[in-house]
């Protein structure tokens, strides 16, 4: 069949590359080039273990907080609060451990194959060098401090996620940089990440164009239809595109594209930002995850990545870069000797939904038009084995995973 993919992110590259492993011509439609907005900056997480939600039990007693703190990891811009608060209240209701225990489980089923899902698709746009299986280190002032996120621990280690305790001086063998500040950790085996997510799906996109994909630059604004089908799909600027199929992956801009399709679907962007360190003197040889910190360090080809942010303002206001700069000083606390001579900035929109799990599955009133977005903090870990499950519906296979959580009607 000729598919249109909406979207060049992570989602829509692997989509479409599991397409073309079926045999269908692919035509991307994005405003921008592959590779650009959530997929350009994020963290670089390949991670097995990041199957706990956003909203975690008694996140609730926090969230006053840390919209009270200006370093805190949660902002609110005051004109955003009465548009975003429903959703704020949705997120908040399926934070109970039972939905908390739901929705990990979900997420484990497709975050557990995330290397064999990537496998083939690396191996055929000869990409393997941007992905490494070095393990990621979770990291705590102390073995008391760590007890705080027991529980979730203990619910990854429920779902199968190896997990191991390691004692100060071991930590310090792993990572001499980290000495004098962390005293306990956790280890991660299974977890990898990416040198630069951007080149990443850069490469991907690159192969399904050498495979036959056409590009077209342009944004998506709507569908023809008939006799429940998607015949074409309508761009702002007038052109149309015939097609047997449709797959909404657009990210934080699916939401109006879903709508078309008669679905409504509380999609919002929490926007991220990161800092990279390009003149970073520390040699990191593991993704760490500071909890107290609310941060993310990751060693990329472009410099040390300082991730943990979250600001809810919609998606046309300006970033405000001193979020990043919150991250730049918390990860100058983590380590007092970082040089950070040589730095950038950057903002973008995870798309996320109250319940975070992403949409995955066909628009239930049409027999050709399949959705895949909403991946919030997990994009980069979910996209492979969303783009393979697609691949499955659209061939009318059954999915490997238990796509029932991620159903797009469950709103």
């Amino acid at each position: 069949m000729h598919i249109t993919v909406l979207g060049t992110g992570i989602v829509g590259t692997c989509t479409a590359a599991w397409l073309q492993r079926d045999g269908h011509r692919i035509t991307f439609v994005s405003p921008l080039p592959a590779g650009e907005a959530c997929s350009f900056g994020n963290a670089g997480s390949l991670s097995p273990s990041a199957c706990l939600p956003v909203g975690l039990p008694g996140m609730w007693k926090q969230v006053p907080g840390w919209l009270r703190d200006p370093d805190g990891p949660l902002t609110i811009r005051a004109a955003y609060l009465p548009v975003v608060l429903p959703w704020l209240v949705r997120f908040l209701r399926h934070s109970r451990r039972d939905e908390v225990v739901r929705i990990a489980t979900a997420l484990r089923g497709l975050l557990a194959p995330i290397f064999e899902s990537y496998a083939p698709l690396l191996a055929h746009a000869n990409a393997q060098h941007l992905v490494r299986h070095g393990g990621c280190l979770y990291v705590y002032s102390s073995q008391q401090a760590a007890a705080r996120w027991q529980w979730g621990m203990n619910l990854r280690r429920s779902l199968g996620v190896d997990l191991q305790d390691v004692d100060r001086d071991t930590l310090e063998q792993l990572e001499p940089d980290l000495k004098g500040r962390f005293r306990f950790g956790i280890l991660a085996p299974d977890n990898g990440s990416t040198l630069d997510p951007s080149q990443l799906v850069k490469a991907l996109h690159a192969q399904c164009l050498a495979d036959g994909a056409q590009m077209l630059q342009g944004e998506a604004a709507g569908f023809e239809q008939q006799g429940g089908r998607v015949r074409a799909v309508r761009l702002a600027d007038g052109r149309r595109i015939e097609c047997d199929g449709v797959v909404v992956a657009a990210g934080a801009w699916c939401a109006p594209l879903a709508r078309a399709l008669g679905l409504r679907v509380p999609l919002e962007s929490q926007r991220g930002y990161h800092v990279t360190v390009q003149s970073s003197n520390l040699a990191l040889h593991h993704t760490v995850m500071a909890p107290e910190y609310n941060l993310m360090v990751n060693p990329m080809a472009m410099g040390l990545r300082l991730a943990g942010s979250v600001e809810f303002a919609g998606l046309a206001p300006p970033p405000n870069y001193r979020r990043a700069d919150v991250l730049l000083a918390k990860g100058q606390e983590m380590f007092p000797h970082l040089d950070t001579s040589r730095t950038t900035r950057w903002m973008g929109h995870r798309p996320c939904l109250p319940d975070s799990l992403p949409v995955i599955g066909r628009a239930p009133a049409l027999d050709n038009a399949w959705l895949a977005f909403g991946h919030g903090h997990v994009g980069m870990c979910g996209g492979a084995t969303t783009g393979r499950e697609v691949a499955h519906l659209v061939a009318g296979r059954t999915p490997q995973v238990d796509l029932a959580p991620f159903r797009p009607d469950r709103f």
